[in-house]
């Protein structure tokens, strides 16, 4: 190969290592792997607000965080009774992850009461990651009063498909 077809190679694996944020790119890429719909979901215990001091800081990495967002850990909802919107998103590698975080926020306002919505970071919640098998983000799960996961969604979505979703388990 020549040093030009050798340097296409490496820039499109570079491309696709970024792109991780990418529906395309991340439902082709072992989608089968993470928690499918009709499963029970895990009931890990992760970091809650009072958990880090109330330091947003500590629990995520994303610029605009609302607070209500990590009020549980994914046990602790899970056990509430209540739906549960989960989103793994890490913002500050993702684009797609922040666009994504502001449509919650507003799923969130017209929801708020009726459901639970827990935004996971990469980096302080690793341990939900791997058992939800995860393999990148952002990715959505929602998840029914009984914890038997609904609906669940590789990539950024629309506005209204993330309604449908959460309309769909209330």
């Amino acid at each position: 190969m020549s040093v030009k077809g050798a340097r296409i190679v490496a820039a499109a694996l570079a491309l696709t290592a970024l792109c991780a944020c990418d529906k395309h790119t991340q439902a082709s890429h072992n989608s089968s792997m993470a928690l499918q719909m009709g499963e029970s979901a895990p009931r890990v215990r992760t970091k809650t607000l009072a958990d880090v001091g109330g330091d947003l800081s500590r629990i995520t990495t994303y610029r605009q965080p609302d607070e209500r967002m990590y009020q549980y850990s994914v046990d602790q909802a899970l056990e509430s009774g209540k739906p549960v919107l989960l989103e793994f998103a890490t913002p500050a590698h993702c684009t797609p992850c922040d666009r994504q975080l502001q449509m919650i926020k507003s799923l969130q306002q017209e929801y708020q009461g009726k459901m639970i919505f827990i935004h996971m970071d990469q980096y302080s919640s690793p341990e939900a990651y791997k058992a939800y098998r995860v393999p990148g983000d952002p990715w959505t799960f929602v998840i029914d009063r009984r914890g038997v996961v609904r609906f669940e969604e590789a990539g950024s979505m629309l506005y209204n498909e993330l309604e449908s979703a959460v309309q769909s388990v209330l």
